[in-house]
C-alpha cells in the first residue's frame, strides 16, 4: 500500500466524520433546547452513562461538562446494576449514550432511574428505539455511514455523539456566563489557570521571606541578605532559593536592586563593601501591583 493509498483512506475517514458532524445541524430542533434547559435546571449532578465506545465518549462529555461549570461524572451502567446506582440521587439528570438504543446494560438501569424520578437525556442513532421511548429528551445523532470500511466499527457515530456533547456543554457554558477566570479556577495548574488565576500576591515574598535591609546597611550586608536561602511561596513551590534582590526600607518608602549590581560594586571596588547600600540606588527597579493578574516568569525581570 503506497503513501497515496494511505492518504486516500485517511481523507475518506475525515470527510465522512466531518459530514457526520455537519449533518447534526439540521437536527438541532426543540429537543436540543429542552435538553439544555433540563441540564441547566439540574439541582444535583449530571450523570453520563454508556457502554463500550459510547461509554468512552460519555466519559469525555462528563469531563467537559465538569470543567465548564456543570458538575458531572460518569456512571458505568454495568457497575450501576451492581451498586453504583447509589451514586444517583433525586435532583440529578442522566445523559445516556447508545447508538443502537437497545444496549442491555443501559436498559437495565432504567427502572431504578425511573423510580428516582431522574430525567434522562438520550443521545442515540435510533430515535425510535426502546431506550428512546423511555427517555424524556431524545437527541438524534444518527449518521449515514460509519468511517469504517466495513461500516461496523463506531467511528462517525462516536464523533457525532462527542460533537453533540460538546454542543450541550458550550450552550450551558454560555447560559451560565462562565468567565475565563471561572474556567481557570477549575484548571489551576493549566496554562490558562496560571495566566488568569494567579496574582502577583500568590508568588511574591512577604513577612519573614522578604529580603530586607535598612538604608544604613552596607553593600556587604545587602549582598548577604539577597543571597540568603529562603522558602518560596506555596504557589511557586517549597524549595529554598535566593531572591537575587533586596528591599531597602527607610522612613519614606522602599526600593530594590539586582544581585548583579551590588556584587559588581563589591568586586570592582572592595573598599565600597562597607559603604551604605542606599548610596547606590538602582535605576532598573520594576514594580507590580500585588493584585495584578497574568503574572509570568518573563514579567519578573
Amino acid at each position: 500500500m503506497t503513501a497515496s493509498d494511505l492518504r486516500r483512506i485517511a481523507e475518506r475517514v475525515l470527510r465522512l466524520e466531518a459530514d457526520a458532524i455537519l449533518a447534526l445541524v439540521p437536527k438541532l430542533d426543540e429537543g436540543f433546547a429542552r435538553a439544555v434547559q433540563t441540564l441547566r435546571g439540574c439541582a444535583g449532578r449530571v450523570i453520563v452513562t454508556g457502554m463500550g465506545k459510547s461509554g468512552l465518549v460519555g466519559r469525555k462529555i462528563a469531563a467537559t461538562l465538569a470543567s465548564t461549570g456543570t458538575p458531572a461524572y460518569f456512571l458505568h451502567p454495568a457497575e450501576g446494576v451492581h451498586g453504583d446506582l447509589g451514586m444517583v440521587a433525586r435532583g440529578d439528570v442522566v445523559v445516556a449514550l447508545s447508538n443502537s438504543g437497545e444496549t442491555d446494560e443501559v436498559l437495565a438501569i432504567l427502572p431504578p432511574l425511573k423510580r428516582l424520578g431522574v430525567p434522562i437525556v438520550l443521545l442515540t442513532g435510533s430515535p425510535a428505539s426502546t431506550l428512546a421511548r423511555q427517555c424524556e429528551v431524545v437527541l438524534d445523532v444518527s449518521v449515514a455511514e460509519e468511517a469504517c470500511p466495513m461500516n461496523l466499527a463506531p467511528t462517525s457515530s462516536t464523533t457525532a455523539a462527542l460533537a453533540m456533547g460538546d454542543a450541550l456543554a458550550m450552550a450551558l457554558l454560555e447560559l451560565r456566563g462562565l468567565r475565563p477566570e471561572d474556567y481557570a479556577a477549575l484548571h489551576p495548574r493549566g496554562t490558562l489557570g496560571w495566566r488568569a488565576l494567579f496574582r502577583v500576591a500568590d508568588l511574591m515574598h512577604g513577612d519573614d521571606t522578604l529580603p530586607l535591609v535598612r538604608e544604613e546597611a552596607s553593600i556587604k550586608d545587602a549582598v548577604e541578605e539577597m543571597t540568603r536561602k529562603r522558602p518560596r511561596t506555596a504557589a511557586a513551590g517549597a524549595a529554598l532559593h535566593a531572591c537575587g534582590m533586596t528591599t531597602v526600607v527607610d522612613d519614606d518608602g522602599h526600593g530594590g536592586v539586582g544581585d548583579h549590581e551590588s556584587r559588581g560594586r563589591g568586586r570592582r571596588r572592595p573598599a565600597r563593601r562597607g559603604h551604605p547600600y542606599a548610596r547606590y540606588p538602582s535605576r532598573e527597579n520594576r514594580l507590580a501591583a500585588a493584585r495584578a493578574a497574568r503574572f509570568s516568569p518573563c514579567d519578573a525581570r
